[in-house]
């Protein structure tokens, strides 16, 4: 089920935070439910993906010793396990918010059709890969009410996810040049100067997108002050692509989030300044 990936599902308390929200006990509470079931959600198809990734999985150095991959749980218990979280996270969506519901599904059927399909296409699978954080910030806006959530954050996001998602795709071709086993049949489509071409692009439009989101929003300071976190988003760029291309790290982003010091700092202090400016300025 891989709880640590639950993390992702802090994207879905966006819409919360940026519409300035967090002051609000039943929007705080929807939003805790939506990260909830989104977790369950996401679990279900991670457990449906080892099941089909299984053969792949065992020809790969580090998720070998998966449960399923490593014979420790059997397919029949895994498939039980994804069918009995299927029945508890849609009706719970549905009773949650419909459109929240419909949001779900999208993410579902997106994600398998990643993993039986997408996943084999070049470029089409950082795509769908950076849309699945789209997703979840829009699941989170199902459940509260939002009058303005500007498009740029959006798109920010957009950028944010494609980033990682090809420092995702850098960090496992460099682990299958280093092996000479490849796990990922689309690696073959990609080279490292190309990717790190395409890291370029994305790197500068994030920090475009965001920039243009302090200033641009309709519901912030009118003094312009929520530019002063510009620098925090920069760095964090930065901290994330020496993390990748020095360091070797970047084949699961969610570990360093969760285990790089300077980059946990660094979103800590971006993020209590957002909230110095939204409820204090």
């Amino acid at each position: 089920m891989r709880p640590r990936q639950w993390a992702k599902n802090v994207f879905i308390a966006a819409g919360l935070v940026f519409s300035r929200q967090l002051t609000n006990i039943s929007a705080l509470v929807n939003t805790g439910l939506a990260m909830v079931l989104f977790s369950l959600l996401a679990s279900t198809i991670y457990l449906i993906n080892d099941i089909n990734d299984v053969e792949a999985d065992r020809n790969h150095p580090k998720k070998k010793d998966r449960p399923i991959a490593s014979g420790a749980l059997s397919v029949k218990s895994a498939k039980a396990a994804a069918f009995i979280l299927t029945l508890i996270v849609f009706p719970g969506a549905y009773l949650l918010s419909p459109a929240f519901t419909a949001v779900c599904l999208l993410y579902f059927l997106l994600n398998l059709s990643y993993s039986i399909w997408i996943k084999h296409i070049p470029l089409m699978d950082v795509l769908v890969l950076a849309s699945f954080y789209v997703i979840r910030v829009a699941a989170g806006i199902t459940v509260i009410n939002i009058k303005h959530f500007s498009p740029w954050l959006y798109l920010a996001t957009t950028t944010v996810a494609l980033f990682m998602g090809i420092g995702k795709r850098r960090a496992e071709l460099v682990l299958t040049q280093e092996s000479g086993n490849t796990h990922r049949k689309v690696l073959e489509s990609y080279t490292l100067p190309f990717l790190d071409q395409l890291t370029s692009i994305v790197l500068t439009l994030t920090i475009m997108t965001y920039s243009l989101y302090t200033f641009t929003a309709t519901n912030l300071p009118e003094n312009k002050v929520m530019m002063i976190t510009i620098p925090f988003v920069i760095y964090g760029i930065f901290r994330y692509l020496y993390l990748v291309q020095v360091e070797g790290h970047g084949e699961a982003p969610d570990e360093i989030v969760l285990s790089d010091r300077p980059f946990q700092i660094n979103i800590i202090l971006w993020g209590m300044t957002i909230m110095l400016i939204f409820y204090l300025n």
